[in-house]
C-alpha cells in the first residue's frame, strides 16, 4: 500500500502569482529518529513564517510521510540564484546545522514553464511517491 505524503498549505512568497519560467525544489529528509520530527516541523514551520521575506521565492509547501520515515518541502523560486541565497540565509543555515547528521538529506531541482501550484504539486508528489518506494 502506498504511503500517503501529508502537506501544508501553500505558504506564499514574493513572487506568488507572477509567471513563469520557474525553478522547482524539493527537498527530502529521513531522519534516523522519529523523535526529531516534532522539532524538524517547528524549524520548518518557523522558515515558513518569513517566506514573504524571500528574494525571488513564489512560494512553498511542507510535507511528511504519514508514517514519519520522510519529511520536508516543495518550494518555488524564480531561479537557481534565489535558492542559493535561501540555502545561504542564517535561519536555514542554523537548521541545517542543527539536524546535520540525523538523518539522510536528498534534494532536487528542475525547470519548468508553469507557475501553477496545482502543477507543481502533482509532479513532486510522483516525484516523492517513487522516492518512497525504494527504501
Amino acid at each position: 500500500m502506498p504511503t500517503k505524503i501529508l502537506r501544508s498549505s501553500w505558504t506564499a512568497g514574493q513572487m506568488d502569482g507572477r509567471p513563469g519560467p520557474v525553478l522547482v525544489s524539493i527537498t527530502d529528509f529521513a531522519p534516523r529518529r522519529r523523535r526529531d520530527l516534532p522539532g524538524i516541523y517547528r524549524a520548518a514551520r518557523r522558515l515558513s513564517a518569513d517566506w514573504q521575506e524571500l528574494d525571488g521565492a513564489h512560494g512553498m509547501w511542507l510535507w511528511a510521510e504519514r508514517t514519519g520515515r520522510r519529511c520536508g518541502a516543495v518550494a518555488v523560486w524564480c531561479d537557481h540564484y534565489a535558492l542559493r541565497g535561501f540555502v545561504g540565509w542564517q535561519p536555514h543555515v542554523e537548521i541545517v546545522r542543527a539536524y546535520l547528521g540525523r538523518g539522510r538529506l536528498i534534494s532536487t531541482t528542475w525547470d519548468t514553464e508553469s507557475c501553477e501550484p496545482r502543477d507543481i504539486w502533482a509532479r513532486s508528489r510522483a516525484r516523492l511517491m517513487s522516492a518512497g518506494t525504494d527504501g
